[in-house]
């Protein structure tokens, strides 16, 4: 079991974290991968790593125009689309008190604005592409449950875990699957070290203390990592998946099972 080969995919986000993962992967197994960014720098650096295979595209995933300009760079430069992989994101840690509206737009119009306009952008090629076409998302434990200090973040992995499932249902009649993971904090990844920093700055805390703490709150006794998260994302990329759209998959540790209180 493994990355159907050959794969053609854009990866909003796909100049770092599990993004990247990503476009490793695939190219790895044949794929070629248009990675979208918002920085020129990561675009350029991912480029000299993985080569001719991978084209850079910096465009903001908030704007519907450059989102299309990208779907129509990848079909014309790789000669279709068979796979989206909605990796960009960003989150910001307040209490609800001290979140101002530019917070709150942003976080939705990146996390939910965008990987909408990404999949509308796409979405045809990926339904001519039928039973080999592939939608993933990246939403949180987030999208399942709520959190202090991340109003919007929440709210907006709830929003997509809802798109992701809707989309599913539309593009069914192609054979083509939609799907999204839920992963815990991941703290090696560009989100994963901005929160640990907010983290550090609001409690005072270690930083080792606070991810093996954080590493507690999983039945399995360990943070998440970039290749817990991508190897999930691979999974919905195999022929082996067919079958599942329309999916929500924790990728957690256990972290959204029941515990006894005070054990």
């Amino acid at each position: 079991m493994g990355i159907a080969p050959g794969r053609s995919a854009l990866i909003t986000g796909g100049a770092s974290g599990f993004g990247l993962e990503m476009a490793r992967r695939l190219i790895v197994n044949d794929g070629r991968v248009a990675g979208v960014d918002v920085s020129a720098a990561a675009l350029d650096a991912a480029a000299v790593e993985l080569g001719t295979d991978y084209l850079p595209i910096e465009a903001d995933v908030r704007d519907p125009s450059a989102m299309a300009a990208a779907v129509t760079s990848v079909v014309d430069h790789h000669g279709g689309l068979d796979t989206l992989i909605v990796s960009a994101g960003v989150i910001h840690i307040k209490p609800l008190s001290e979140v101002t509206e530019a917070d709150w737009d942003l976080t939705l119009d990146v996390n939910l604005k965008g990987a909408f306009l990404a999949m509308q952008a796409a979405a045809r090629h990926i339904a001519a592409a039928g039973s080999r076409g592939r939608i993933v998302a990246i939403a949180s434990d987030a999208g399942k449950r709520g959190f202090s200090w991340i109003q919007a973040y929440t709210a907006s992995k709830f929003g997509l875990v809802g798109l992701v499932e809707s989309v599913a249902v539309e593009l069914a009649v192609s054979g083509a699957t939609v799907n999204c993971v839920c992963p815990v904090g991941a703290p090696t990844t560009g989100m994963g070290l901005n929160v640990l920093d907010m983290k550090v700055r609001a409690t005072g805390g270690d930083p080792d203390d606070i991810l093996a703490a954080a590493a507690k709150t999983n039945p399995l006794g360990r943070n998440a990592t970039e290749d817990d998260v991508a190897a999930a994302i691979e999974f919905f990329l195999t022929d082996e998946a067919a079958f599942l759209t329309g999916n929500a998959l924790d990728v957690d540790g256990g972290a959204h099972l029941g515990f006894l209180p005070g054990t």
